[in-house]
Order: structure tokens, then sequence, then C-alpha cells
């Protein structure tokens, strides 16, 4: 699995930093955390390595099946679909390599590319070193949606890196890039020519990562970069750019906005959504993380009551006298249909050993709000993370 916490202007964050340099500098503020799903994925990198070590000849059968006990033993994440889409994988790996007449493999490769990025480094999970073309290929496991790697630039920059360190044994003259997402059944290749690369390398790379490593450049507030930056809630300009045309409107005579004001406030309307929600998202985190925001505060959010068992429900209501007129084709009324034909009292009565009302998850609210503050943030953060 790629490690690249340390890095400043890493390969995972190119698509951001390439773009606005001004980022790295004020996300590396932000902590980064170890998610279900980056431990789901180094689970499947972990297990991908060992089939690739057999497959590919590194290990004999003995040695694979202790590694494979061993792995299962400890690993967390590991099921039927994880050993199912790493086997999918490694096939894809395979076939890549016995495509070439004569290639050699490297797993889990160690790539330094600080000859365009300041202390950039990275680890690419699969390369392949053949006479005259040299191969990356990447695991993503998640289920979000399809990548391509085409002009990919965290790709890219893992190939810069395998190109500089094997340039001196091997005379390539392409460099192919491969992402397999095995749980989405994608499979995304381009191709490209060494000059290609080391001119995206030296041209575009280098300048932006000498401007992304000490802060400076452009704000270049693409949709990837709001959607991904943990600070992108924060960004002055993300909040200028979407504030002009609030203010624009503001006191403006006529009374009424022409047709021409309404179409350009629609055509901002989702981007200007994005930005609220992103900012009430970051204010709620804060909030969970026991930071004060000024005016607000935690409280419980509303629930619904559910019947945690129908079954039990229905035996109950049918000893009661209650039979088909409970439900709907096939299947128990709603709880308020149900509230209403037995009657609330009754309802409540019979059916209270089922029915429950579960804690409703934190929401920020102005401190005007009836509803009382949380008091415990340790529960907060429980509730809101769905512990």
């Amino acid at each position: 699995m790629p490690v690249e916490t340390h890095a400043l202007l890493s390969a995972s964050s190119s698509h951001r930093w390439l773009h606005c340099p001004m980022l790295p500098r004020l996300e590396a503020e932000i902590p980064s955390k170890n998610t279900v799903y980056t431990q789901e994925g180094t689970c499947a990198h972990e297990l991908s390595e060992i089939k690739l070590m057999y497959k590919s000849g590194k290990i004999k059968k003995r040695e694979f099946n202790k590694k494979l006990k061993d792995f299962k033993a400890s690993a967390a994440f590991y099921d039927e679909e994880m050993e199912e889409m790493t086997e999918l994988y490694t096939d894809i790996v395979m076939e890549h390599f016995n495509a070439y007449e004569k290639a050699s493999m490297e797993l889990e490769k160690r790539v330094d590319f600080s000859d365009w990025v300041p202390n950039g480094f990275g680890t690419s999970d699969v390369v392949i070193l053949a006479d005259n073309t040299l191969e990356i290929i990447d695991l993503k496991y998640g289920k979000g949606v399809p990548v391509s790697a085409k002009l990919n630039p965290q790709m890219s920059l893992y190939a810069l890196g395998a190109y500089a360190a094997y340039d001196l044994l091997y005379s390539f003259d392409k460099i192919k890039m491969t992402i397999v997402q095995p749980r989405l059944d994608s499979v995304s290749s381009v191709e490209i020519f060494v000059d290609e690369l080391l001119y995206w390398a030296d041209n575009y790379v280098l300048p932006r990562a000498s401007q992304a490593e000490i802060g400076i450049g452009d704000w270049d507030l693409n949709e990837e970069v709001l959607k991904w930056s943990p600070v992108a809630a924060k960004l002055v300009p993300w909040a200028q750019k979407n504030w002009e045309i609030i203010d624009r409107y503001d006191f403006e005579e006529p009374v009424y906005l022409s047709d021409e004001a309404l179409k350009e406030i629609l055509d901002r309307a989702s981007e200007i959504k994005k930005w609220v929600e992103s900012v009430e998202a970051y204010a709620l985190k804060q909030a969970l993380d026991g930071k004060e925001v000024p005016g607000y505060k935690l409280v419980e959010g509303r629930s619904n009551r559910v019947i945690t068992d129908k079954t039990k429900a229905i035996d109950i209501l049918h000893d009661n006298g209650f039979d088909d007129e409970i439900y709907k084709p096939k299947e128990l009324l709603a709880m308020g249909a149900l509230e209403k034909l037995i009657g609330k009292s009754t309802f409540a009565e019979l059916l209270a050993e089922v029915i429950e009302k579960p804690q409703g998850k934190p929401v920020l609210v102005q401190e005007s709000d009836k509803r009382p503050a949380l008091n415990s943030l340790e529960q907060a953060i429980k509730d809101f993370e769905g512990e």
C-alpha cells in the first residue's frame, strides 16, 4: 500500500497541489486520519502482494502458505469478497506481466521523484520492467467511482520515480500506466512515450512543485480541489467566489431580479450549495473535535422510532385480535398508520418492547435552539461515527 504520510507533496494529493500550489502548506496543519476504508485498502494490498509473490515465482508454495496463514490470522478486514477481488486483481497483473516477451516485476516499490518534486516519494504497487517499456500498475480497492489512468498525476509521478530508478539499466521508449479497480470491474490503461512524460515533468510539475513547497502561486480552485481538500471549507477565495453573486443583488433596484440575474444565480446554485454544505460539515467536525464554533452548540439530532422486531410485533398484534388490517400488501403498516389504527395508548402498551427511538446524530444549531446542549463530547463523537 502506498505510504506517503510524511510527504508534503505526495503523489496521492498531486491532483490538488498541481492545480493549487497554495494548498499543501495549509493542509499539512490538518492531521490525516486512518479510516476503515484506508485500513481495508491496506489489507487488500497486503494480500495482493503475497499472492503476486507466489504467482510471479518470488516465493515457493510452502512460504506462500505460511504468509497467507499469518495474514488471515491477523487481518481484521479479510473476507470472501477480498479473497475474490484480490484474485481477480493479481490475475490481471500476471496477464499484463506475461504479455511481455521478457520482463521482471517489482512489488511495493518505493519510488523517488524528488528530481521534480521536493522530497517527492511514494510506493508503486507493481513495476514491470521490459526491454523497451516500463509499466506501473496500481490497485484501488474502493467502491467509489472508476478512475482513469489517462492524465492521472499520481500514476505519472509514480512512473517518473520508477523511470528515474531504472533508466540506467534499461532503454525505455514507452511508459504504460494501469489502474485496476476489481470491485468496480474497471481496468484503465494508458501508454505514452518517455519524452512526453519528461516534458510534463520538466515544464508542468517542476515549477508548480517549487511553488507548492513554499506555499505560493495562483488559487485555481477546480472541482477536484474543492471536493477533496480538507481545508476547502475555510478558504477565503472560495467564499469570495460564491459571495460575489449573493452580494451583487443585495439592495439592488429594481425590486425584482431580471431574467438574466436569475439565470446567473441558477448557473451558480450548485456550486454555492456545495460551498455551504462544505462549511457546515467543517463546522460540525470542529465542534465534534471539541473546538468552539461561536454562536453554535452540539445537540442531539432528531430521530424516528423504529420497530426492532417486526415478526414479534406481528405476533403480539395477532394475539390481541388485530389481523389483516395491520398489513400493507405483504408488509406491516408504517408505524404512524399502525398507531392510528390501533390507538395511541394501546399501540404504546402492546408494542413497547419492540419499539425503539434511537439517539439522534449530533447536529450543530444556533444557541437559541430549545434543545439541550450535549454534555459529553466523547459520546457525541461516538454517535457521529456510528459506534
